[in-house]
């Protein structure tokens, strides 16, 4: 365990003290055993060190690394028992959340948290509305990294990367975007990926007819009336790391 960790077993829980930060992180131990994380980084060496920040909190986890999106869905069908998401926004195969948006509609309630380089408020705050569970830089040292995942994995969201925190904005498209539905929110992907009503509704087990009534409740919550104006709403998010990246 890193410095300035204490931990302390009761009952079923596992009580993280933090001795620098003097707060104390509630886990049940049930997370101890038998439980997988799933890590996405381009760079190997990355994926190491951040798995380190996670063996601190976690040392008997079982970390599946990856490089990609592409990667990731191929190892998910495998192991469903995912306690944790840990990602950059930046990778091979994704623009933007679109990567983000894909696991998300993959894994349902498991919590996500972004790990990147990128410190930007609109990055924060859009993951934030995204539903991301934290946005974490990797600036943070190897004890702060495992502070705030101990804290995440506690029930906590952690978004201590952006310099400022702007004023709410509910009508901006990461807003949006994050009233829609599960269901609502695969069709929205798939739509941005350019498939037709068909595919998509091949793709998803379901009829054209639902897929159009998910478009129809999309449209509305987006604000827009037909497809192309639905994948513009969501162009921002697609192209808002890349931009930021270069």
């Amino acid at each position: 365990m890193q410095s300035g960790f204490v931990q302390y077993r009761q009952t079923n829980q596992l009580l993280i003290f933090h001795q620098r930060r003097q707060r104390i992180f509630v886990m049940e131990v049930s997370l101890l055993y038998s439980s997988r994380l799933l890590l996405l980084d381009v760079h190997p060496l990355m994926r190491e060190g951040l798995a380190l920040a996670v063996r601190d909190v976690l040392p008997d986890i079982v970390i599946d690394g990856v490089g990609s999106i592409a990667a990731a869905e191929a190892v998910i069908p495998q192991s469903r028992d995912y306690r944790l998401v840990m990602m950059d926004i930046v990778l091979p195969d994704a623009d933007g959340f679109s990567g983000f948006l894909k696991l998300r509609q993959m894994l349902g309630d498991v919590p996500i948290v972004i790990v990147s380089a990128l410190r930007t408020t609109e990055l924060v705050e859009a993951a934030r509305l995204l539903g991301a569970a934290g946005y974490i830089s990797k600036s943070l040292t190897r004890e702060a990294m495992a502070a705030a995942l101990g804290a995440v994995l506690a029930g906590a969201a952690v978004f201590s990367a952006a310099p400022v925190a702007p004023d709410r904005d509910d009508d901006t498209p990461p807003a949006r975007i994050a009233a829609l539905s599960g269901a609502q929110l695969r069709v929205l992907v798939a739509l941005a990926g350019g498939r037709l009503n068909k595919q998509i509704a091949a793709e998803l087990g379901v009829t054209e007819a639902t897929i159009k009534a998910h478009l129809t409740a999309i449209f509305r919550k987006l604000g827009v009336a037909n497809r192309t104006q639905a994948i513009l709403a969501v162009q921002p998010l697609i192209g808002m790391s890349m931009g930021e990246a270069a």
